[in-house]
Protein backbone atom coordinates (compact mmCIF):
# COMPACT_ATOMS: atom_id res chain seq x y z
CA UNK A 1 0.00 0.00 0.00
CA UNK A 2 1.50 3.70 -0.88
CA UNK A 3 1.00 6.06 2.14
CA UNK A 4 0.81 9.85 1.12
CA UNK A 5 0.70 12.42 3.68
CA UNK A 6 -1.57 15.12 3.01
CA UNK A 7 -0.10 17.85 5.19
CA UNK A 8 -3.52 20.19 6.22
CA UNK A 9 -4.39 24.00 6.86
CA UNK A 10 -6.99 23.41 9.57
CA UNK A 11 -9.33 20.85 11.40
CA UNK A 12 -12.29 21.01 8.66
CA UNK A 13 -9.26 19.96 5.88
CA UNK A 14 -8.00 17.24 8.64
CA UNK A 15 -11.68 15.95 8.95
CA UNK A 16 -12.34 15.23 5.46
CA UNK A 17 -9.41 13.72 4.61
CA UNK A 18 -9.72 11.41 7.46
CA UNK A 19 -13.97 10.86 6.92
CA UNK A 20 -13.89 11.29 2.97
CA UNK A 21 -10.17 11.01 1.74
CA UNK A 22 -9.17 8.02 3.41
CA UNK A 23 -11.75 5.34 2.83
CA UNK A 24 -12.03 6.79 -0.83
CA UNK A 25 -7.95 5.85 -1.63
CA UNK A 26 -8.15 2.99 0.61
CA UNK A 27 -9.91 0.81 -2.06
CA UNK A 28 -7.05 2.36 -4.54
CA UNK A 29 -4.80 0.91 -1.91
CA UNK A 30 -3.10 4.58 -0.97
CA UNK A 31 -2.86 5.39 2.54
CA UNK A 32 -3.45 8.54 3.32
CA UNK A 33 -1.99 10.36 6.72
CA UNK A 34 -3.04 14.08 7.46
CA UNK A 35 -0.68 16.10 9.95
CA UNK A 36 -1.73 19.55 10.59
CA UNK A 37 0.70 21.96 9.73
CA UNK A 38 3.18 21.66 12.82
CA UNK A 39 4.37 24.90 13.22
CA UNK A 40 0.48 26.71 13.90
CA UNK A 41 -1.01 23.24 14.85
CA UNK A 42 -3.31 24.52 12.19
CA UNK A 43 -3.70 27.75 10.50
CA UNK A 44 -1.08 28.97 7.66
CA UNK A 45 2.47 29.84 7.99
CA UNK A 46 5.06 31.24 5.96
CA UNK A 47 6.50 29.26 3.34
CA UNK A 48 9.75 28.20 5.03
CA UNK A 49 8.40 26.61 8.01
CA UNK A 50 6.19 24.60 5.57
CA UNK A 51 8.83 23.54 2.99
CA UNK A 52 10.39 22.40 6.28
CA UNK A 53 7.92 20.35 7.15
CA UNK A 54 7.23 18.98 3.39
CA UNK A 55 10.80 17.85 2.94
CA UNK A 56 11.44 16.33 6.34
CA UNK A 57 8.09 13.93 5.64
CA UNK A 58 9.89 13.08 2.43
CA UNK A 59 13.17 12.38 3.88
CA UNK A 60 11.82 10.08 6.59
CA UNK A 61 10.86 7.58 4.22
CA UNK A 62 11.88 7.49 0.62
CA UNK A 63 8.19 6.08 -0.85
CA UNK A 64 6.04 8.18 1.24
CA UNK A 65 4.74 11.25 -0.72
CA UNK A 66 3.61 14.14 0.62
CA UNK A 67 0.90 16.96 -0.21
CA UNK A 68 -0.46 19.80 0.88
CA UNK A 69 -4.39 20.84 1.45
CA UNK A 70 -4.66 24.78 1.87
CA UNK A 71 -7.01 27.20 1.32
CA UNK A 72 -5.39 30.36 -1.09
CA UNK A 73 -8.12 32.73 0.31
CA UNK A 74 -6.06 33.90 3.14
CA UNK A 75 -2.27 33.51 2.28
CA UNK A 76 -1.11 37.15 1.77
CA UNK A 77 2.93 38.17 0.38
CA UNK A 78 3.79 38.44 4.21
CA UNK A 79 3.82 34.77 3.99
CA UNK A 80 6.58 34.60 1.71
CA UNK A 81 5.59 31.69 -0.67
CA UNK A 82 7.72 31.15 -4.02
CA UNK A 83 7.11 33.47 -6.72
CA UNK A 84 4.19 35.24 -5.16
CA UNK A 85 4.77 38.80 -6.66
CA UNK A 86 5.26 37.53 -10.04
CA UNK A 87 2.08 35.16 -9.63
CA UNK A 88 -0.50 38.34 -8.88
CA UNK A 89 0.38 39.33 -12.52
CA UNK A 90 -1.64 36.23 -13.74
CA UNK A 91 -5.02 37.36 -14.09
CA UNK A 92 -6.92 33.94 -14.04
CA UNK A 93 -6.58 32.29 -10.92
CA UNK A 94 -6.33 28.82 -11.84
CA UNK A 95 -3.76 29.60 -13.74
CA UNK A 96 -2.48 31.60 -10.82
CA UNK A 97 -2.48 28.72 -8.87
CA UNK A 98 -0.77 26.85 -11.08
CA UNK A 99 2.35 28.91 -11.42
CA UNK A 100 2.22 28.88 -7.49
CA UNK A 101 2.05 25.20 -7.30
CA UNK A 102 4.78 24.97 -9.80
CA UNK A 103 7.00 27.24 -7.89
CA UNK A 104 6.18 25.74 -4.53
CA UNK A 105 7.49 22.11 -6.44
CA UNK A 106 10.48 23.69 -7.51
CA UNK A 107 11.99 24.90 -4.21
CA UNK A 108 11.61 21.78 -2.66
CA UNK A 109 14.95 19.97 -2.12
CA UNK A 110 15.64 18.58 -6.65
CA UNK A 111 16.21 15.16 -4.56
CA UNK A 112 12.72 15.01 -3.17
CA UNK A 113 10.35 16.95 -4.93
CA UNK A 114 9.63 13.91 -7.44
CA UNK A 115 7.34 12.78 -4.75
CA UNK A 116 6.02 16.22 -3.40
CA UNK A 117 2.14 17.00 -5.12
CA UNK A 118 1.23 20.78 -4.05
CA UNK A 119 -1.81 21.86 -3.79
CA UNK A 120 -3.88 24.87 -3.09
CA UNK A 121 -7.35 24.68 -3.15
CA UNK A 122 -9.15 27.71 -4.91
CA UNK A 123 -10.39 29.77 -2.98
CA UNK A 124 -11.66 27.95 0.19
CA UNK A 125 -11.98 24.53 1.36
CA UNK A 126 -15.97 25.48 1.95
CA UNK A 127 -16.48 25.90 -2.13
CA UNK A 128 -16.79 22.32 -2.38
CA UNK A 129 -19.62 21.98 -0.23
CA UNK A 130 -22.05 24.06 -2.79
CA UNK A 131 -21.47 21.08 -5.08
CA UNK A 132 -25.10 20.03 -4.52
CA UNK A 133 -28.09 22.20 -3.17
CA UNK A 134 -30.33 18.81 -2.92
CA UNK A 135 -27.64 18.01 0.38
CA UNK A 136 -28.75 21.02 1.75
CA UNK A 137 -32.07 20.58 2.58
CA UNK A 138 -32.00 17.19 2.97
CA UNK A 139 -29.43 17.62 6.02
CA UNK A 140 -30.11 20.94 7.70
CA UNK A 141 -33.28 21.46 9.41
CA UNK A 142 -35.54 24.23 7.80
CA UNK A 143 -35.04 26.47 11.08
CA UNK A 144 -31.13 25.68 10.71
CA UNK A 145 -31.16 27.72 7.04
CA UNK A 146 -31.62 31.33 8.06
CA UNK A 147 -30.92 33.04 4.61
CA UNK A 148 -32.30 29.98 1.64
CA UNK A 149 -32.26 33.65 -0.55
CA UNK A 150 -28.24 33.36 -0.50
CA UNK A 151 -27.98 29.71 -0.66
CA UNK A 152 -30.22 29.74 -3.47
CA UNK A 153 -28.31 32.53 -5.05
CA UNK A 154 -25.13 31.06 -4.24
CA UNK A 155 -25.75 27.38 -6.06
CA UNK A 156 -27.47 29.43 -9.17
CA UNK A 157 -24.21 32.19 -9.66
CA UNK A 158 -21.87 29.31 -9.56
CA UNK A 159 -23.69 26.15 -10.78
CA UNK A 160 -21.10 25.24 -13.58
CA UNK A 161 -18.19 25.65 -10.70
CA UNK A 162 -18.72 26.54 -6.90
CA UNK A 163 -14.50 26.66 -6.89
CA UNK A 164 -14.98 29.86 -8.57
CA UNK A 165 -17.15 31.46 -4.92
CA UNK A 166 -15.02 34.55 -4.74
CA UNK A 167 -12.21 35.50 -2.02
CA UNK A 168 -13.32 38.45 -0.77
CA UNK A 169 -13.65 38.97 2.87
CA UNK A 170 -17.47 39.41 3.10
CA UNK A 171 -18.47 36.79 0.08
CA UNK A 172 -15.83 34.20 0.62
CA UNK A 173 -17.47 30.54 1.19
CA UNK A 174 -17.02 30.06 4.60
CA UNK A 175 -18.46 33.66 4.95
CA UNK A 176 -21.78 32.59 3.29
CA UNK A 177 -22.35 29.39 5.24
CA UNK A 178 -21.87 31.55 8.13
CA UNK A 179 -24.75 33.46 6.72
CA UNK A 180 -26.61 30.39 5.60
CA UNK A 181 -26.30 28.30 8.18
CA UNK A 182 -27.63 29.19 11.92
CA UNK A 183 -25.27 28.24 15.04
CA UNK A 184 -22.38 27.16 11.49
CA UNK A 185 -19.37 25.11 13.35
CA UNK A 186 -17.43 24.73 10.46
CA UNK A 187 -15.89 21.38 11.29
CA UNK A 188 -18.82 20.12 12.34
CA UNK A 189 -21.30 21.00 9.05
CA UNK A 190 -18.53 21.24 6.71
CA UNK A 191 -17.72 17.42 7.08
CA UNK A 192 -21.81 16.19 7.08
CA UNK A 193 -22.59 18.23 3.89
CA UNK A 194 -18.75 16.63 2.25
CA UNK A 195 -19.59 13.11 3.22
CA UNK A 196 -23.59 13.43 2.53
CA UNK A 197 -22.68 14.70 -0.79
CA UNK A 198 -20.17 12.17 -1.61
CA UNK A 199 -16.36 12.63 -2.98
CA UNK A 200 -17.37 11.46 -6.72
CA UNK A 201 -19.65 14.53 -7.04
CA UNK A 202 -17.68 16.85 -5.71
CA UNK A 203 -15.15 15.79 -8.26
CA UNK A 204 -17.56 15.89 -10.67
CA UNK A 205 -18.53 19.67 -10.05
CA UNK A 206 -14.86 20.86 -9.09
CA UNK A 207 -12.44 20.45 -12.10
CA UNK A 208 -9.22 21.90 -10.35
CA UNK A 209 -9.84 19.42 -7.11
CA UNK A 210 -10.97 16.51 -9.66
CA UNK A 211 -7.43 16.99 -10.62
CA UNK A 212 -5.33 17.36 -7.54
CA UNK A 213 -7.25 14.09 -6.40
CA UNK A 214 -6.23 12.13 -9.71
CA UNK A 215 -2.32 13.10 -9.16
CA UNK A 216 -2.67 11.13 -6.00
CA UNK A 217 -4.75 8.30 -7.57
CA UNK A 218 -1.82 7.94 -10.61
CA UNK A 219 1.03 7.37 -8.40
Amino acid sequence: MKRVIIICEGQTEQEFCNKTLSPYFSTKQIFIQPPLIKKSNGGIVKWNELKKQIENHLRQDPTTFVSTLIDYYGIYQKYQFPEWDASLDITDKNERLDFLEQKMNDDINPRLNSRFIPYMQLHEFEGLLFSDINIFQQQLLENEIIDNQLLQETFRTFSDNPEMINDSPQTAPSKRLGKIISGYNKIVYGNILAETIGLQNIINKCPRFGAWIHKIEII
